[in-house]
């Protein structure tokens, strides 16, 4: 992981002492990244005496960061062009307005930062950012602008940034020899108040009995591929109505098929409509899963993308099949 320069620092600085009003927003189906790096971005704000909403389409169907849902709202309210003129935008853990989601009100046309971390993102015309793919979570970044332009962070503020990082590094099982900086950015976090046990807890407990029945379902369609370097499975829409789309444990899922024998990347897919499939990427040290998820319209991280994908679950099994056999 590189560390955020000077000079990074001093753009967004210079970003939020522009503006007297902002908006924040990540991308729709939030994680764990998502809702920290938002909450982070406003202690900074807050700290600045900066006025804030922040927004984000939802749904919040993740177990862990249900209870954030309250703090965020899915409509811009309305505003004069002298308010929006005033008014920044700064988008955390995506670069892509499409990414967004359907969030009620035009967002293009703000003064734009972004802070992102993904491997496919790409900086809309206009717009100021900082993007590091080393950075393994967007938290990590937030968490360096929080202690160059504010401080030590509180307890909550600790709790909070650690959720993010420890959300996207998988509880730092992801992490690479040249990542010992994220360790000394967890470290600032515990000392000022952050609980790493509790916060585990929060992030694997409390899952519904019907995901673990889903998982079942979801284990015994895998299927092997590609000499058994690939496993796919899926869920239908019948699956979703009996099952609900609370609290879905996709996450197990990726872990179990991943620590088999021979297995070098997973795929799921999902049946969000008749004419609409949404498909989660990942693998280990060596297949880019990003590469593979930006040719169906996605993107991400190296190891770790997703996509959403016109068709039906029988015809993309094929083109995806096709796809990964090309490089593993």
């Amino acid at each position: 992981m590189i560390l955020i320069s000077k000079q990074q620092i001093d753009s967004f600085l210079h970003f939020i002492t522009s503006h007297e009003t902002f908006i924040i927003v990540g991308h729709k189906e939030p994680d764990g990244d998502c809702i920290s790096s938002s909450l982070g971005v406003s202690f900074i704000l807050s700290k600045k005496q900066k006025n804030f909403i922040m927004l984000n389409a939802g749904p919040f169907k993740r177990t862990e960061i249900k209870n954030y849902a309250p703090l965020f709202k899915n409509s811009l309210p309305f505003m004069t062009k002298d308010e929006r003129d005033a008014t920044g935008l700064i988008i955390v853990d995506c670069s892509e307005f499409s990414r967004l989601g359907e969030i009620d009100g035009d967002l293009k046309g703000f003064d734009t930062f972004i802070i992102d971390h993904h491997k496919t993102a790409s900086v809309p015309d206009g717009a100021e950012s900082i993007i590091d793919p080393t950075s393994p979570a967007a938290a990590c970044l937030v968490q360096q602008l929080f202690e160059a332009l504010v401080g030590l962070p509180s307890r909550e503020e600790a709790h909070t940034l650690f959720f993010g990082m420890a959300t996207d590094t998988g509880f730092f099982r992801y992490l690479n020899a040249n990542d010992a900086e994220v360790f000394r950015l967890a470290a600032n976090l515990t000392e000022n108040g952050a609980v790493p046990r509790q916060i585990y807890q929060e992030m694997t407990g409390g899952k519904q009995w019907n995901t673990r029945k889903l998982l079942g379902i979801l284990l015994d369609r895998a299927e092997r591929y590609c000499n058994g370097k690939l496993v796919l499975s899926y869920e239908k829409i019948e699956d979703t109505k009996k099952y609900g789309q609370g609290g879905r444990d996709t996450d197990a899922f990726y872990t179990l098929m991943l620590a088999t024998e021979g297995v070098e990347a997973v795929v799921f897919l999902r049946q969000e409509s008749d004419f609409n499939c949404t498909a989660g990427f990942r693998s280990k040290t060596n297949c880019d899963v990003s590469a593979i998820a930006a040719k169906f319209g996605g993107g991400g991280h190296k190891n770790a993308s997703g996509a959403s994908i016109e068709g039906i679950i029988e015809n993309l099994i094929p083109a995806i099949i096709k796809e990964f056999s090309k490089v593993l």
